[in-house]
């Protein structure tokens, strides 16, 4: 063989070294409460878009997906989430919604980041999860990227250190006060997102109803509402391909 041909080879095989590069993996805990607290038990559960869009978005990017619900197995999706004229293109999306890890047996040190979707449902099971906070505790020390949309930053409230909570002197955004009036929730809701991150410290960003909005503050990324669901996922994978 020529020595033309081993430098074709090796730089062929340099350029091949040079881009390689380690598939991402991607933590998404998504609730399992599948109604309010009214006399009524009226449905709630997962905002499906919220979960549909960056799912679909990371599975093109090539990710290592791993969904998990605090018991494992199937998580609800809120009814009036539900889009007919979206269902095909988020069937993939709803299949891995039907065999959820168990959130305690997951190995988080695993992951580059933890993404938590919203709808109501979060509101009831993942603002105090013990297994949640002691992993955005940990994704935080390493500076791994914690992301939550809509009503997924309830799940953020879980975390503290020393009495401190994680969104304290945090720059964020999520579903707001006016947003629960606008959609005739606030009789439904346990308590205000934004008035409880607020109240732990977080400084809280109203761009106004249905506005597209994600607050990027380190490695925490948040998106305002459902309608912010592209562009949240969209800004996920700009920081790890950052980082």
């Amino acid at each position: 063989m020529s020595e033309n041909n081993n430098e074709k080879i090796f730089e062929a095989e340099t350029c091949e070294v040079c881009n390689f590069k380690k598939q991402k993996k991607v933590l998404i805990v998504v609730t399992q409460a599948d109604h309010f607290e009214d006399k009524h038990k009226t449905k709630t559960g997962l905002w499906l878009e919220e979960f549909a869009i960056p799912y679909l978005a990371f599975v093109d990017e090539g990710y290592d997906i791993t969904v998990a619900t605090p018991s494992g197995g199937n998580a609800p999706v809120d009814p009036e989430s539900e889009n007919l004229s979206e269902n095909i293109k988020w069937e993939q999306a709803k299949k891995a919604l039907g065999g959820t890890e168990q959130l305690n047996t997951v190995d988080f040190t695993a992951f580059d980041a933890l993404v938590l979707p919203g709808g109501h449902g979060p509101m009831f099971d993942l603002y105090n999860n013990t297994t949640l906070g002691k992993i955005i505790n940990d994704f935080d020390e390493r500076k791994k990227l914690i992301a939550a949309v809509c009503h997924g930053p309830a799940g953020l409230l879980s975390a503290q250190k020393e009495g401190i909570p994680f969104v304290n002197g945090r720059k964020l955004t999520g579903f707001t006060n006016d947003e629960e009036y606008y959609y005739k929730k606030e009789n439904l809701t346990p308590f205000f997102l934004e008035d409880a991150l607020k109240e732990a410290g977080a400084e809280f960003i109203d761009s106004g109803t249905g506005k597209v909005t994600v607050i990027e503050d380190n490695n925490l990324i948040t998106g305002q509402n459902f309608q912010s669901s592209e562009a949240f996922a969209h800004a996920i994978i700009n920081w790890l391909d950052r980082n």
